[in-house]
């Protein structure tokens, strides 16, 4: 055996989607994006979205939009990919990080609460694996606040949490296309808002502040066809902009999601089924596949080293998301307390979940361990 932690799902679909750019000619910023951005605004039901080259970007242009005081703070749950709270600190504002729940890996709203203070300006709930955050919660004690809601959606897409989409609690709503999560672009991200000022905004910051994209500026209408060349700038922008390569992968995954997304959830099924019968080795969420879309999958284990060893020694690809980033060495300077994300983290062991996982190697996997819990636990 060997099985992959992670793996994309691509066919033919995605390579006749891009071959078509390649025969316009036209692989940047083009209308592929647009296309993509207007399918995924359909899709997720908001007003408006912006594709970009990865969700750290997203993240990024989504608090630099509010233009908050340096030094202003941003709650973050301790337990995420670094790019949640970096996109604070590219901005000139200080992470606070916020302990998780022990259950489900998700921001505590009493901790939250608690590390509150009157210089915070935004939060940014994660939905962590793709267990929705307290989001009802969360939106109440923002809005009470009067904090921004930047909603960190990196680990699902899709889900309904409460009769509202995931990405649509918030102000703003930040997704992942990297290879490995629930859809892919190769990387890319997306920013979506029902706020179409904000979005407006952020269309032309990814595109460094440039008040017309170049494919505009290809194929200029009437009014403006002798000064297509022209464009302005009034706002510090980056180069964080989706091209149509990306975007022609996007166009077809989006359409697939879906179908992922239940591939995904019956192959959690099977594990939770199989684990049903183990005492020491326990899920690391409280999975409701057939409620939620789940990029992650993993267990606990007292002995998660050990344990990681030996599915190496099978065959078996594991990893563990996430050192708790207040311990990280980057973001001790702003450490604060977070003893439930110190502790659970280190049984933390993630198996693999993708769409191309057969049957007999979720069999295989739950099989060792069966035999690692019999044998060393």
């Amino acid at each position: 055996m060997n099985i992959r932690l992670f793996a994309p799902y691509l066919g033919d679909e995605e390579l006749n989607e891009i071959r078509d750019s390649f025969s316009k000619s036209w692989i940047g910023l083009g209308q592929k994006v647009s296309a993509f951005e207007k399918a995924f605004e359909k899709y997720i039901g908001c007003r408006k979205s912006v594709a970009v080259n990865s969700a750290t970007a997203a993240l990024h242009l989504a608090l630099s939009v509010y233009r908050f005081k340096a030094g202003s703070k941003v709650l973050v749950p301790d337990i995420t990919f670094a790019s949640t709270a970096f996109a604070p600190v590219y901005n000139s504002l200080e992470p606070v990080f916020v302990d998780v729940y022990s259950h489900d890996v998700t921001m505590s709203v009493e901790d939250m609460e608690k590390k509150y203070s009157k210089d915070c300006v935004a939060v940014m709930p994660v939905h962590y694996g793709g267990q929705p955050a307290h989001m009802d919660r969360i939106s109440e004690f923002a809005k009470n606040k009067n904090l921004k809601v930047i909603e960190d959606c990196a680990h699902t897409i899709g889900a309904t949490y409460k009769d509202r989409k995931l990405g649509l609690w918030g102000d703003i709503g930040c997704y992942s296309f990297e290879e490995k999560k629930a859809m892919t672009t190769g990387d890319g991200g997306m920013i979506c808002s029902d706020d179409d000022a904000l979005i407006n905004e952020l269309s032309s910051k990814r595109w460094l502040g440039i008040d017309k994209e170049s494919w505009k500026i290809a194929n200029p209408d009437e009014e403006n066809e002798y000064r297509h060349w022209y464009y302005d700038i009034d706002d510090l922008g980056f180069k964080y902009n989706m091209n149509d390569l990306s975007a022609s992968i996007g166009l077809v995954q989006l359409k697939k999601l879906d179908s992922m997304n239940r591939k995904r959830s019956a192959i959690i099924r099977m594990y939770l089924d199989g684990l049903r019968g183990l005492k020491k080795i326990r899920p690391i969420l409280p999975f409701e596949p057939e409620i939620f879309s789940y990029w992650l999958f993993g267990v606990r284990c007292a002995k998660r080293d050990d344990l990681i060893k030996f599915l190496k020694d099978s065959g078996i690809a594991t990893g563990v998301h996430y050192v708790p980033l207040n311990m990280v060495n980057y973001f001790r300077k702003w450490n604060s307390a977070c003893p439930i994300a110190e502790r659970i983290w280190k049984e933390f062991v993630t198996l693999p979940l993708h769409v191309q996982l057969k049957d007999e190697e979720v069999y295989f996997v739950l099989k060792k361990l069966s035999e690692f819990e019999k044998n060393h636990l």
